[in-house]
């Protein structure tokens, strides 16, 4: 009998097993069944950040490594979290136990685990600037290596290539100077005063301006922003500013400019634009929601739509920040939405 896998999506998918567990030793156990039996095998942590296409056919697995130490030296705090730890969870504990640094990163979905493959990122921060190194398994030969250079890019990693196929992130090491120097240059943190804000104002205000705008998935089923921030090149900015001068734009360091994706999305006039069950966020257009017993496919559809109107609208490309799940595994966003 076939069981639901878990997805913040809400989504009815179904895989052949889905399978806890809470050690390396459970992990391989379970990787070799799924070889023995010639099954394709999935590791999820919260199943947020995922869009499942069909149902999946083979053993989900989904992790529940836990643990958090922290040593410190003179200068920092050295944090080593479990891969199934959840990534709020981690950022909450550390605020109440008044080690700061991670505080613009609170309320993102989803496990420890997924934060280095994904370089997590949140008003004006990114995980590469804590990351200390990443613990993997090697599903085909049980070693554990330690890697320490993620590569990270924008929503990048070497996690996602190199290490893609037989590996799972089972333990995280971040780094927290106890310097802290608070990151205040993204939307309403700005209006802290630098010298007399706490990590815990920051924590709660970012809490606050999340809640706000995007869905808990408890209520309305979401994978998170679905579409990454589209990064372009000066002259097309400049081209695009004469027309839409109030368009929200960050440069980054390599000349190119960083834009808003949900604000392109917003200007199409898709809030809530719906096809099936499946709907743009009346609050955040950057968040595809399951409003009304959605299907993949309805998802899939809406998704197509958004990205066509931007492109026609503005000639600017999106690409899904989501992961696209289908029977055998992972499969290539970009292609399906074409």
């Amino acid at each position: 009998m076939k069981k639901q896998i878990p997805n913040t999506f809400n989504l009815a998918v179904y895989a052949d097993d889905v399978i806890t567990v809470e050690s390396t030793e459970q992990l391989l156990s379970v990787y070799q069944q799924a070889s023995k039996q010639n099954l394709p095998i999935l590791i999820l942590g919260e199943g947020s950040n995922t869009l499942f296409t069909e149902n999946f056919s083979g053993i989900v697995v989904i992790n529940r490594i836990r643990g958090i130490s922290v040593m410190d030296n003179r200068d920092y705090w050295l944090i080593k979290v479990g891969a199934g730890e959840i990534w709020h969870h981690l950022v909450a504990h550390l605020i109440d136990n008044d080690i700061a640094g991670l505080e613009n990163l609170a309320l993102i979905p989803g496990c420890v685990g997924s934060a280095p493959i994904q370089n997590i990122g949140a008003y004006g921060v990114e995980f590469e600037k804590f990351a200390d190194y990443v613990d993997l398994l090697s599903l085909k030969t049980g070693q554990i290596i330690t890697v320490q250079d993620g590569k990270y890019g924008y929503r990048e990693s070497i996690f996602k290539s190199q290490y893609r196929e037989d590996y799972v992130v089972i333990s995280v090491g971040i780094k927290l100077p106890k310097q802290w120097q608070p990151v205040l240059s993204y939307g309403e943190l700005k209006n802290f005063d630098r010298e007399t804000v706490t990590a815990k104002m920051v924590f709660d205000k970012v809490c606050e301006v999340r809640r706000s705008k995007l869905p808990d998935p408890n209520i309305l089923g979401n994978g998170g922003s679905f579409f990454k921030n589209p990064v372009i090149d000066k002259i097309q900015y400049e081209q695009l500013v004469l027309d839409y001068p109030d368009m929200p734009a960050y440069f980054q360091s390599n000349g190119q400019v960083k834009l808003a994706a949900g604000w392109l999305i917003d200007q199409c006039g898709l809030k809530n634009y719906q096809i099936g069950g499946a709907a743009v966020h009346d609050k955040q257009a950057l968040v595809l929601v399951n409003k009304d017993h959605a299907k993949a496919q309805d998802v899939v559809a809406l998704a197509k739509v958004v990205k066509n109107t931007v492109q026609q609208k503005f000639g600017i490309t999106l690409s899904p920040e989501i992961r696209f799940i289908g029977k055998q595994g992972e499969i290539d966003a970009d292609l399906l939405l074409r």
